[in-house]
């Protein structure tokens, strides 16, 4: 049997419970869905976009779904308490792939603010959410983002009106809590409406060391001079697969800031398209990659010039040791009318190993003829005449090393305007680089 048809069965045979436990926004484009699957079937690595990632074997396991939305017995607050010194947030949890509702903390967010669940925010004003979700992520364009649209049931919405300035820092905790092994079908629709501006900080972790297999959707909305940041943290086990889809419109004058940085997973692919609407719209992604055993990650990118007098910048990085492997394909696409593009990308991979894989391909596809574009790529080793001074300065190899790889993806955590989880990070990765727990004090999620 193919992968496809346990998915295509189990969806057939539990529509109703399916859709009982779901809301009208979520089910309408359900059965396109599903025919656009069907059609499709898991994109193969003979597809451009999925040439480093196999798909379809990380979804032939037969996983759990929470299909009856039962409870996950666990206290979010009890379970996680890593916390980013001086960094004040307002800190909502997603259990699996359910908003958690039962705890919410006590923040008072600008008026008109919402974060919540999908389901909650169709029940209040479904006219509003009605002309954003699967807007974006187009279900006969992608067969994960079909599937996903198939199977959530709930989802994340993160609403700023119109030129509202949300000052504290929105942060996200997504927890993986099963006691069999489980697939999470996370959906996220951020909105910001005209002058709007937010930060959002996303954490991935696992609690139990269970298998999970994590298929996310996000659609985010940068209105007119709206400004959005997103940082995104992932720091599972090696049981874990996460398949992320990201897609971004952008409004004229708008900015968009997304840093993903990956410090431990199994397998991982993300994917990031971004479409620049309107004149004026600026565009920054970052992304740091820490990988070892045998883990693999696999960062996907599009940005789509369509105005003119936009700028784009991309910079990932990514330290390879052990027999990991890892790979970048970042596509920029500057269409006729959108004169006045500057667009820079870089890719720049360490390979600390001679096991480790490194695949890199940064591509510019440019149909106008007044801009300013580059792109470039690097793999490398540790630098051998480096290493041998600090040496000669009393410095141990394995001490050498780390310091050279820390100082390697620097330039990429340095980009975080945010001071507090900037220095975070800094910890974190030192910790990721000495092979050693990267949590705080009194956290239970590693044990």
């Amino acid at each position: 049997m193919k992968s496809e048809q346990q998915y295509i069965d189990l969806y057939t045979q539990c529509e109703q419970m399916i859709t009982s436990h779901s809301c009208e926004l979520m089910n309408a484009p359900r059965k396109e869905a599903l025919e656009d699957f069907m059609h499709m079937g898991f994109p193969t690595r003979k597809m451009e976009r999925y040439k480093y990632t196999e798909v379809a074997e990380s979804f032939a396991p037969d996983y759990g779904l929470n299909l009856n939305r039962l409870d996950i017995p666990v206290n979010p607050y009890d379970v996680f308490r890593c916390d980013v010194p001086n960094l004040s947030t307002s800190l909502y949890f997603v259990v699996n792939d359910m908003f958690y509702s039962k705890a919410l903390p006590a923040v008072q967010l600008p008026e008109g603010v919402e974060v919540c669940s999908l389901s909650e925010a169709a029940s209040r004003h479904p006219e509003r959410l009605v002309n954003y979700y699967a807007k974006l992520a187009r279900s006969g364009k992608d067969a994960l983002v079909a599937l996903n649209t198939m199977l959530a049931q709930d989802g994340l919405l993160i609403y700023v009106p119109k030129n509202v300035v949300v000052e504290r820092t929105i942060q996200v905790i997504n927890i993986l809590r099963s006691d069999v092994d489980l697939m999470a079908n996370r959906r996220v629709l951020v909105v910001l409406e005209q002058g709007a501006q937010a930060r959002i900080l996303f954490c991935d972790h696992a609690v139990d060391h269970h298998k999970f297999l994590v298929n996310q959707v996000v659609e985010a909305y940068v209105s007119d001079n709206a400004h959005l940041e997103m940082y995104e943290l992932e720091e599972t086990h090696s049981d874990t697969t996460r398949f992320s889809n990201m897609f971004v419109e952008q409004g004229r004058y708008s900015t968009f800031v997304n840093n993903t940085i990956t410090l431990t997973c199994g397998k991982t692919r993300n994917r990031i398209d971004v479409a620049m609407c309107e004149e004026g719209a600026e565009t920054s992604l970052y992304g740091c990659v820490i990988a070892d055993s045998k883990q693999h990650v696999d960062n996907n990118t599009l940005i789509d010039h369509r105005a003119a007098h936009c700028t784009s910048n991309e910079l990932y990085k990514y330290v390879l040791d052990g027999s990991a492997v890892g790979a970048f394909a970042g596509r920029v696409l500057v269409r006729k009318d959108a004169q006045h593009t500057i667009s820079t990308e870089n890719n720049a991979n360490l390979c600390a190993t001679r096991e480790a894989r490194m695949y890199t391909q940064p591509m510019l596809e440019i149909y106008a003829d007044d801009v300013k574009c580059s792109h470039g790529s690097t793999v490398g080793q540790l630098d051998e005449q480096a290493l041998f001074y600090m040496r000669q300065r009393g410095i141990s190899l394995e001490e050498a090393r780390m310091l050279l790889k820390f100082a390697f993806v620097g330039q990429v955590i340095d980009s975080i305007a945010l001071e507090a989880l900037r220095d975070r990070l800094h910890y974190l990765v030192e910790k990721r680089f000495r092979g050693e727990l990267h949590k705080c004090e009194g956290c239970k999620l590693h044990k």
